[in-house]
């Protein structure tokens, strides 16, 4: 598993998008179906921020990671 993820994603997802659906699901009710489902993402979307891998960018061949950072294996 070959990190797919550069810093700005990284950044992106762990400081402004997970913060920013944790204060949603705050906001629409702790027990809501909603809410769950928001909490889920805000942990998928912290957790790939932290191996640098994300599993949706694999099938697509997709990559934000720099030329010389693409043949570096993914944290653990």
């Amino acid at each position: 598993m070959r990190a797919n993820m550069g810093t700005a994603d990284r950044l992106f997802r762990s400081v402004i998008v997970a913060p920013a659906l944790i204060v949603v699901a705050v906001v629409t009710g702790p027990v809501s179906l909603l809410s769950i489902l928001l909490y889920a993402l805000a942990a998928v979307m912290l957790l790939t921020s932290a191996v640098a891998y994300c599993p949706l960018y694999a099938p697509v061949k997709m990559s934000t990671c720099s030329r010389k950072g693409t043949d570096t294996p993914a944290r653990a």
